[in-house]
């Protein structure tokens, strides 16, 4: 090896040392790459997903990546991770056989090649983020990455302006850059354009790099992009001297010494001016093709692949070495050899391990059916089981699960076996695996919510009634005077106070930043929130009207609902989404799309108040929890008169706790939302024909009922029905469901629940349109009335 020297443009940075740790490493991550496809082409894995090809980009990033950073990636990044010690190569295998104790990321939950660094405590409480390199828990669906680095950034540039109490856990002084990275193919997607558009308006400390390799899996540039060059594409969004915008940088992904140049300007212009910078790193190669599915040499022609073979960075880098003279050919093939050697070692360790634990419970599996077949008189089926699973020999938790379930239903014939020892050991390995798949979908347990400190809002004796909106409007001036993380943003929340006037004036009460404007976005709405809530602050984010949140569902079913689950309750981000509906006018103001929110974001509370102070009792709550929570108030509310609560930001609307609104002996009557109000008017109609309703307002669909009191009314009058604005088998499906699997109500009933919803299609615009769109007065009165005619005819005759 040569002495140290220093090198090129950047003679105060490179010296020969850096360079070879440099090739150590991205040969190290090309080994564990080219090992782990090899793991599942053998049937040890079922999938792999590696970064091998962008090893030398990712090497020359982390150079530039400090402690308190933040990187929103991708299932390309395995060299970055390994670069800053956050991941060996044996957890690298780990991940691939989605090894449920060892993979540190996610408990094995997530694909190989998706990082996470945490943001809590293993007991639930915030961390310091400064004396960490931070990751946010990769998402696979493309681009999804993107939206939340705009409130990732603006956490930066809020930090370095303004002051906040919890703020020496988030960052110093807004000095830290989010590493954005997304691959070429997947800026077509529509987020990415939200997420550029909204940094270059907002600016802020983010370095997006665009691992570019011509293809998104077998589509190449000329098909994805304009001009076949992101860069190009997004030229008009170049900031100028006279107009900000986005910095824009080209760099070739095999170009070491240029690479450096690229980021450390970039670098620098983000961390230390808060101007948003596009790395475009081009002719990028993916020796393996896009995954272990398939081979890119069904869609590469020979010329494109001997390209790749040439211009593949870590032959690039080994190149340079050699014709600099900093290290022989024999040098760096050792170097090769060696981590060959130790990524296979790691590999066996690896699967070692995974392996030992399952074979463990195999093994006393096959010791208890040895057992159950000697007492059985040999019976031939449990030998069966016995020989199936004896045969296995890279077995898995489910292959013992199977035979221990086919084992339990086969004793069923043998009623004088006893079976307890087997019974406790199974009973205990199937709580612990199935916890270890499936727990943390929400950070706080049931137990916890119920024990939350639940205020009953208060009231002076001459109190002043009010229009509902200010109820909620004064409540959030006190949670902004109370909160001074508490920010509140969305189209028209600013200036205008937004459409409702709930927050009419506290723009200008506590500045722009803190209750603030975006453009008609919602995607990077939520994105921004998350972001936010990710840094520290609480953020409501407001997404105008119920019927636009398609717009944004996918980010909050793929990152903010799910993650908590799928970093096994590392990470939160306690973003709370403000929205309105119901009962307005026309196709696209008037949805209800409750069976598909309740379906897509589990890991969030779906919170539904029938009047605002009951929402805002839910915005106080919340704020006393990390969960993530979205609350749906009513339209026909805002001009409905309430009585002002005097301890306004302190009282609490309890989290899956019902309230009966009405008792009645009949009927079980069970709704949210602007429907109560209609079902209100039928319960007044319903007493004149001698029906006495109980009417039950949920409140909550997640968490749903907690303490079962729709159950104990059942109880009472033996008959349901469930009233809902979704179509046929949305938000009534799935109350039933929990009423029938959950509270076991079926053994109440003496009638069939009958479900009324709204009709199929969205509904028609008018009066009318909403008459015969969605349940009326009359269609609840009907609805009841036969209920109580067939189970007493006599009592109750037909209507018709």
């Amino acid at each position: 090896m040569g002495a140290t020297q220093v090198l090129g443009e950047l003679q105060h940075k490179v010296t020969s040392k850096m360079a070879i740790e440099d090739f150590k490493l991205i040969t190290r991550s090309r080994r564990l790459s080219l090992i782990g496809r090899k793991e599942v082409l053998i049937g040890r894995a079922n999938f792999g997903v590696f970064g091998d090809g962008k090893e030398l980009v990712q090497a020359v990033l982390h150079r530039f990546f400090k402690n308190g950073d933040i990187r929103s990636g991708y299932y390309r990044d395995q060299t970055l991770i390994l670069a800053q010690g956050l991941l060996s190569d044996e957890q690298f295998f780990s991940a691939l056989y989605a090894d449920l104790f060892r993979e540190p990321m996610s408990g094995g939950r997530q694909m190989n090649s998706h990082y996470a660094t945490r943001n809590l405590s293993s007991d639930g409480n915030w961390i310091s983020m400064l004396n960490q390199k931070n990751h946010i828990s990769d998402v696979s669906s493309t681009g999804s990455q993107m939206p939340r680095i705009v409130g990732l950034a603006q956490a930066s540039s809020y930090y370095r302006k303004f002051q906040t109490k919890n703020q020496h856990l988030y960052s110093r002084n807004g000095n830290e850059v989010i590493w954005g990275i997304i691959g070429n193919a997947s800026t077509s997607e529509g987020m990415f354009f939200e997420t550029i558009n909204a940094l270059g308006i907002q600016q802020g400390p983010a370095v997006i790099s665009i691992w570019d390799d011509g293809y998104g899996i077998s589509v190449d540039n000329a098909l994805q992009t304009t001009k076949e060059s992101i860069s190009e594409a997004m030229s008009g969004f170049q900031r100028t001297a006279e107009k900000k915008g986005i910095e824009i940088l080209e760099v070739n992904g095999w170009d070491y010494l240029a690479l450096m140049e690229t980021y450390e300007y970039a670098s620098i212009l983000a961390r230390e001016e808060h101007v948003p910078v596009l790395v475009h790193v081009q002719e990028l190669t993916q020796p393996q093709g896009h995954s272990s599915s398939g081979s890119h040499e069904r869609y590469k022609d020979s010329q494109r692949l001997a390209w790749e073979k040439e211009y593949d960075c870590n032959f690039q880098m080994k190149k340079w070495l050699i014709d600099n003279q900093i290290a022989t050919e024999q040098e760096l093939e050792d170097i090769e050899n060696y981590y060959t050697l130790s990524a296979k070692k790691a590999k066996e360790r690896a699967w070692r391990n995974y392996q030992e634990p399952i074979k463990k419970e195999q093994d006393i599996m096959l010791f208890h059916l040895e057992n159950f077949i000697e007492r059985t008189n040999k019976d031939t089926s449990l030998q069966v089981i016995r020989n199936d699973l004896s045969e296995i020999e890279t077995p898995k938790y489910k292959d013992v699960f199977h035979a221990a379930r086919l084992t339990s239903t086969r004793l069923y014939s043998f009623n004088k076996i006893d079976s307890d020892d087997f019974n406790v050991w199974f009973d205990e390995l199937n709580a612990d695996i199935r916890n270890r798949v499936s727990s943390d979908l929400y950070p706080h347990t049931t137990q916890e919510i119920v024990n939350l400190p639940m205020v009953p809002p208060k009231y002076e004796k001459d109190g002043p009634i009010v229009d509902g909106r200010v109820v909620v409007r004064d409540n959030f001036d006190a949670l902004l005077t109370k909160h001074d993380n508490l920010l509140i943003f969305g189209e028209d929340v600013g200036k205008l106070g937004d459409v409702n006037q709930g927050v009419e004036g506290l723009q200008l009460k506590y500045g722009e930043h803190r209750v603030f404007d975006t453009g008609i976005r919602e995607t990077t709405i939520i994105g921004q929130g998350i972001g936010l809530a990710f840094r520290g602050f609480r953020p409501i984010a407001e997404v105008q009207y119920l019927d636009y949140m398609p717009y944004c569902l996918q980010i909050l079913s793929d990152d903010l609902a799910c993650m908590h689950y799928r970093t096994k309750g590392q990470q939160i981000a306690p973003l709370i989404v403000r929205t309105r509906g119901h009962r307005l006018e026309g196709i696209w103001h008037s949805g209800s799309q409750m069976g598909g929110l309740l379906h897509f974001l589990r890991g969030m509370y779906l919170l539904v108040p029938r009047n605002l102070t009951q929402a805002a009792g839910f915005y106080n709550a919340l704020l006393l929890t990390k969960q993530p929570a979205l609350i749906i108030e009513p339209l026909s509310c805002y001009r409905v008169k309430e009585k002002l609560p005097s301890n306004l930001g302190e009282f609490t609307t309890p989290f899956g706790k019902v309230e009966t609104l009405i008792k009645g002996k009949d009927i079980t009557v069970v709704s949210y939302g602007s429907m109560l109000r209609i079902i209100s008017q039928a319960e007044k109609q319903l007493r004149v024909l001698g029906i006495e309703v109980e009417l039950i307002d949920v409140q909550c669909l997640t968490p749903f009922d907690i303490h079962k009191d729709i159950a104990k009314s059942v109880g009472r009058t033996s008959r349901l029905l469930i009233v809902d604005e979704d179509v046929p088998g949305g938000g009534t499906g799935y109350i039933l469901q929990q009423l029938i699997q959950k509270q076991n109500i079926f053994r109440l009933l003496d009638s069939a629940p009958v479900l009324l919803s709204g009709k199929a299609h969205r509904p028609a615009y008018g009066s009318d349109g909403d008459y015969l769109s969605k349940p009326s007065a009359d269609d609840v009165v009907e609805a009841v009335y036969n209920i109580m005619h067939e189970f007493s005819p006599r009592l109750y005759p037909g209507m018709y």
